[in-house]
């Protein structure tokens, strides 16, 4: 080969294209191999620490479940759960939580929707005292209403105002649903608010312009998409009319087969040194929990979310 062949070999060697899968393997030089290698490696930590965060809620809880479980025996639960005091508390708190449920959404219902909607005079004031009962200490606020019953305006007294008419609240049936309520709906209308901050208004302004009134607009679209939030808000509050104490204590007292609901029956059943009925009711309390949430969460929001 002449001198000038090879150079003109050399020059079409250089100016050929090279294929792609070739370019790949010579793109994918060592130096990435590292960058891979490094995000793995700094991927584990991440998930190990928040894992085991989260891991130590859950452990304790349940803990405190196995714990309940071992100290009482099957013999126990069921000598304990058919006393007559305590089948009638139990009757008086799914009755009684029922009803602060659904009055907590009847109110949360409208009060989240104008909360979420609407700027008004005094909303932020609003705004504040929803919030009143969830920060306010719960004897406090079986004292209030207490307070707010038996206060004297003039001659005039709320509590016999109502008991002239034959309805008596103060330490009866009406003041454990009253006093549930109280706590209870202010944990539903901050899930509906929440609710309808996340539905978009739109949906209503095309609804108007189609000829809807507001009402027939709130009642036919918003409403429906809302339905998820207001199952989760009669959850919560029902739960937590469940677990309700101090203003149940202060405000309807622990009256045996009267106003005498789960929470405080595991305070009297302790006060007289039964603790096996004790934990019996807890464990109760703990199961109608647990089936309540199933039930509502399958109903409306599915067990994947």
């Amino acid at each position: 080969m002449s001198q000038s062949d090879s150079a003109e070999a050399t020059a079409f060697s250089s100016t050929t294209p090279t294929p792609s899968h070739q370019t790949k393997s010579v793109a994918a030089t060592p130096d990435d191999a590292p960058k891979s290698r490094v995000r793995k490696r700094s991927d584990a930590p991440f998930f190990i620490v928040m894992s085991g965060i989260s891991a130590t809620f859950i452990l304790l809880i349940v803990l405190l479940l196995v714990a309940d479980l071992r100290f009482t025996s099957l013999s126990d639960f069921r000598d304990a759960l058919s006393k007559p005091e305590i089948i009638a508390a139990t009757r008086l708190t799914i009755t009684s939580c029922s009803v602060a449920a659904i009055l907590s959404l009847w109110v949360a219902v409208p009060l989240g929707y104008l909360l979420s909607r609407y700027r008004f005079p005094l909303r932020w004031l609003i705004d504040t005292i929803v919030d009143i009962p969830i920060v306010l200490p719960p004897l406090v606020l079986g004292l209030s209403l207490l307070i707010l019953f038996h206060q004297p305006i003039g001659d005039w007294q709320l509590e016999r105002f109502l008991g002239d008419r034959g309805f008596s609240v103060t330490y009866r049936w009406p003041a454990v649903v009253l006093a549930q309520f109280s706590v209870a709906c202010a944990f539903a209308v901050r899930t509906m608010r929440v609710t309808f901050d996340q539905i978009d208004p739109r949906t209503e302004d095309v609804a108007r312009t189609l000829g809807c009134t507001r009402g027939q607009a709130f009642l036919t679209v918003t409403l429906p998409q809302a339905r998820r939030g207001m199952i989760a808000a009669t959850t919560i509050a029902w739960a937590r009319s469940l677990g309700e104490f101090g203003p149940i204590l202060v405000f309807a007292g622990a009256t045996r087969m009267r106003t005498e609901v789960l929470s405080t029956t595991v305070f009297l059943e302790l006060s007289v040194g039964e603790l096996d009925s004790a934990v019996a009711v807890s464990l109760l309390m703990v199961a109608m929990a647990i089936v309540v949430l199933l039930i509502l969460r399958l109903l409306g929001t599915g067990l994947n979310t």
